[in-house]
């Protein structure tokens, strides 16, 4: 077996490649690999002065989008809608000024209601015209997409078995792995395990980014954190997918998302109650 473990996007990446593969190879896959995920990040990342969406931030005006935007951008449009503006890229500028921000301050400032779609961003791609300048955020959904970015580049390379984990979003292929589904008041502890082979899997909570009335997680129609839910665990075919639905379902019933999406989940509530889908095979423990 062969093993890379970085920190990159601000978090642990732990690939596990479960085939005997040549040293020289190996080497390549890992280089590739960095340089895959450095290019996301100069395109994405809202904590970097220098990267694409920071530039969007400060100037309006038409850009020319790389053409891995395209399956996020997409899918925010069609999210956007079905939550009812909760789940937006323009949460971004609200983030910041919550103290989410580039030095993780994690101290409000004067917070106020992201823009509307509309009112911000007119998007056919490759095209995206910025009417008022605003930061974009993909946290959303873009460690999901992007490890499907990685594990679309290991397929390329004819890698059979592997697993990719990315703070604890993860995707496997031919690879059975019994994952436990962490306590979100204590992390030391899981509530249950679940059996993922061949698909993904991405957890949300407010508990590890945490600060003043806040989480990572803001409705973008309120711009407070939802305290309903204390956790929430999508499975699906793409990490993309399930990351997005990990999120969303802060915002909307699981049933609804559903009707769009194929993906199976399970909510933790504020009050311990579990909403579980049919096909989220997870073995939950009593308290």
């Amino acid at each position: 077996m062969t093993t890379f473990a970085f920190e990159a996007i601000g978090t642990k990446w732990i690939i596990e490649i479960h085939d005997d593969i040549p040293n020289e190879k190996a080497k390549a896959i890992e280089k590739e690999i960095h340089e895959r995920i450095a290019i996301f990040d100069k395109y994405y990342s809202r904590f970097r002065k220098d990267s694409l969406v920071a530039e969007m931030s400060k100037k309006a005006g038409g850009y020319v989008l790389p053409e891995d935007a395209k399956a996020m951008l997409d899918l925010y449009v069609e999210l956007y809608a079905i939550t009812d503006g909760a789940f937006s890229p323009l949460i971004g500028d609200t983030l910041i000024q919550a103290g989410y921000d580039a030095t993780y301050s994690l101290i409000p400032k004067d917070v106020k209601m992201p823009l509307i779609w509309g009112d911000a961003l007119f998007y056919d791609f490759p095209n995206l015209t910025i009417k008022k300048p605003t930061m974009l955020d993909f946290g959303g959904l873009g460690k999901g997409y992007l490890i499907d970015i990685i594990a679309s580049l290991l397929g390329r390379h004819a890698i059979p078995t592997y697993t990719i984990d990315a703070g604890g979003d993860m995707t496997t292929k031919n690879k059975t792995l019994v994952v436990g589904l962490e306590n979100p008041e204590n992390h030391e502890q899981v509530i249950g395990t679940i059996e993922l082979t061949n698909g993904a899997l991405c957890g949300s909570s407010g508990s590890r980014r945490a600060w003043a009335n806040y989480h990572h997680i803001i409705d973008a129609r309120t711009h407070e954190s939802p305290r309903h839910i204390l956790a929430t665990w999508a499975t699906a075919p793409s990490t993309l997918i399930a990351d997005a639905m990990a999120t969303c379902l802060f915002f909307v019933d699981g049933t609804t998302l559903k009707h769009t999406f194929n993906f199976d989940y399970l909510v933790l509530y504020s009050d311990y109650r579990v909403e579980q889908s049919e096909g989220f095979k997870a073995t939950l423990f009593s308290a």
